[in-house]
């Protein structure tokens, strides 16, 4: 697809005409260019479903993989079903219909946080513990085959301290080093990278600039990165990317910042949308470009859906800024305020600027309890944010720590979570709560490249996405939130295979 910066475009027309002339017809033939130009340009940018070859069953079946409630099943194989003829449904027939002719986004991958939390976590369990966590995350065969990660650059809360990687005021960065990541983070991102297969695409991301740097001279409660130390700050960046690199850890993203519209009392840092945009503008972007890291994909925002559009317009309307700007990150926790998740809004962010990739780059249950970690409702969470934000047009998801221990930590300002594996560093017993299950019924079936497909259901108790995949196989993802076992038809091309949904449940049906 043709990539044009973002801009608003306006057509001026000043023609006074008494009689008609030479001059006049090739101005208004020009005119009339113009605005044809305009329409392709709308058409271009508006959000609309790709076309691909008409897809046939004839000799295709469907594997369902399970995961329910009250049973056996985690990413169960449960049934193979075979296609017949059904060319018009009836209205009392509930259907989940899929187009595979009708395209949208690419699938970038799902994933999971290294945070210092994780690492440090990791290298508390026995090695044969901590090789069923590598292979349970990162293989394809025995376990969800995740493909992205994300990791911090300083500390976070879910590290056990605050660190800086340089000194009080040094400005030109010579006495930066990563020396505190060498202990755990980066022989655990390493050992996670064996385990992808050699590669995982991991982005990093800050929390907040060294204490100097800004107002509050703390790197806790928020506070903003002074003026002064915008390009030391860019600086920054670039050295983290090129002292990581060097080591053997390739950073395929990074983000501007945190959650920057949260003044948290762990580390923090409050960038206005006017403040973002014009640090990646005027320092950020130029930074990397110079360093020759034009190529990282950079992202803005990385806060929660409740002002994502607000921030996307504000960049990406910007063709300076959004000229350096690959995508926009988000997270889910908007509903701390007592409301539901607000999915429309990234599908706004979407309809207004389709060329941008949008990715979820943060989520957890938060307020851990030992006791709540088989709660059925963990899972379930997560199912219905992927399904809905991979609609909306989100192209990739991030999980939040991948693993943490039994006190949902560490994390030096008590700020406990839930991860989908929880380790008992005591006893080096590992739990898998229901998350890492629904999590693995996208990662494990839909890869990268994938593309969403077109897909609805006849009724609203079973939400559904699907994927086709590079190889033709796709991946429809029922989610079933209620009470009830929901017997449905799986509708393709006039053609129809009969399948279940268990209560409480989510499958993952293979059309192969």
């Amino acid at each position: 697809m043709l990539l044009l910066p973002y801009k608003k475009f306006s057509v001026k027309r000043s023609i006074s005409i008494k009689t008609p002339n030479i001059n006049y017809l090739f101005m208004k033939k020009n005119y009339v260019i113009l605005l044809s130009g305009l329409l392709c340009l709308s058409t271009l940018f508006r959000v609309e479903a790709q076309t691909r070859p008409a897809f046939f069953t004839a000799n295709k079946t469907v594997t369902v993989y399970t995961t329910a409630q009250n049973t056996e099943y985690k990413i169960s194989k449960t049934e193979t079903l075979a296609f017949q003829p059904k060319p018009q449904p009836v209205e009392t027939e509930i259907c989940i219909f899929v187009d595979p002719s009708k395209t949208f986004q690419s699938f970038v991958g799902i994933g999971g946080a290294l945070t210092d939390a994780s690492a440090e976590t990791f290298f508390k369990l026995p090695k044969n513990k901590q090789q069923e966590i590598l292979q349970a995350y990162y293989s394809t065969d025995k376990g969800i085959g995740y493909t992205l990660a994300r990791t911090n650059i300083q500390s976070c809360d879910f590290s056990s301290g605050s660190y800086s990687y340089i000194k009080k005021g040094d400005t030109e960065l010579k006495s930066f080093n990563v020396k505190h990541d060498e202990q755990y983070r980066i022989p655990f991102i390493k050992q996670v990278m064996a385990a992808a297969g050699g590669k995982i695409n991991l982005f990093a991301t800050p929390w907040s600039p060294p204490a100097f740097m800004k107002t509050n001279n703390d790197v806790l409660h928020g506070g903003h990165l002074l003026p002064q130390y915008r390009q030391a700050w860019a600086n920054f960046y670039v050295k983290f990317i090129s002292t990581y690199e060097k080591i053997g850890i390739p950073i395929w993203g990074l983000s501007v910042e945190n959650e920057p519209m949260a003044t948290q009392p762990w580390e923090s840092c409050v960038y206005t949308a006017d403040e973002e945009r014009d640090f990646i503008k005027g320092f950020l972007g130029p930074a990397l470009q110079k360093a020759g890291y034009s190529g990282k994909k950079l992202m803005a925002w990385d806060h929660n859906r409740d002002l994502v559009y607000q921030r996307a317009s504000t960049i990406l309307e910007d063709p300076e800024t959004a000229k350096y700007v690959w995508g926009i990150a988000y997270h889910w926790y908007e509903t701390w305020a007592g409301g539901q998740p607000q999915f429309v809004n990234v599908e706004r962010v979407h309809e207004a600027f389709p060329n941008a990739n949008i990715m979820f780059t943060e989520g957890c249950v938060e307020r851990f309890d030992y006791a709540k970690i088989n709660d059925w409702g963990l899972g379930e969470r997560y199912g219905n944010s992927l399904v809905n934000d991979f609609n909306a047009g989100t192209t990739g998801w991030t999980d939040w720590n991948i693993l943490l221990d039994e006190k949902g930590g560490p994390n030096h300002v008590g700020n406990f979570c839930y991860a989908p594996i929880i380790a008992d560093t005591k006893t080096g017993e590992l739990h898998y709560t229901n998350s890492y299950y629904y999590l693995g019924h996208f990662s494990k079936f839909v890869r990268p490249g994938a593309k969403r497909i077109a897909s609805s259901s006849s009724r609203s108790g079973l939400q559904n996405t699907a994927f086709i995949n590079t190889d033709g196989k796709i991946a429809v993802i029922v989610l079933n939130l209620s009470d009830k076992k929901v017997d449905y038809n799986l509708a393709v091309s006039g053609n129809a295979a009969a399948a279940s949904s268990l209560p409480h449940s989510i499958s993952t049906l293979v059309i192969e």
